[in-house]
């Protein structure tokens, strides 16, 4: 089993930054970890994701060059370095693990998720 908690979320004016914390347990490390965000009434979509050993990310285009994902092995931790934020980045950003798949974009390919922490960027 995966446990996940995401932290960090706030409100922040456009153009400044967050950064979000993923906390996860069990045997989480083995696997690749992804950032997803749901806004109200639109689908969940793919924002980030990082490799097991953390070589390797892949970003959604419309937070390429402001987002960074990153991985602490040692404290079993997932972050989201988030700058230059704009208001449409405002959603509920989850933290994914147990990726099954070939491509992150497709949430149905991961399996654990976290609660969600709330992002809002006012204007």
């Amino acid at each position: 089993q995966v446990q996940l908690v995401e932290s960090g979320g706030g409100l922040v004016q456009a153009g400044g930054s967050l950064r979000l914390s993923c906390a996860a347990s069990g045997r989480t490390f083995t696997y690749s970890m992804g950032w997803f965000r749901q806004a109200p009434g639109k689908e969940r979509e793919f924002v980030a994701a990082i490799n097991k050993r953390g070589a390797n990310t892949e970003y959604a285009d419309p937070v390429k060059g402001r987002f960074t994902i990153s991985r602490d092995m040692e404290k079993n931790t997932v972050y989201l370095q988030m700058n230059s934020l704009k208001p449409e980045d405002t959603a509920v950003y989850y933290c994914a693990a147990v990726f099954t798949g070939n491509d992150y974009y497709q949430p149905t390919l991961w399996r654990s998720w976290g609660q969600g922490t709330q992002v809002t960027v006012s204007s």
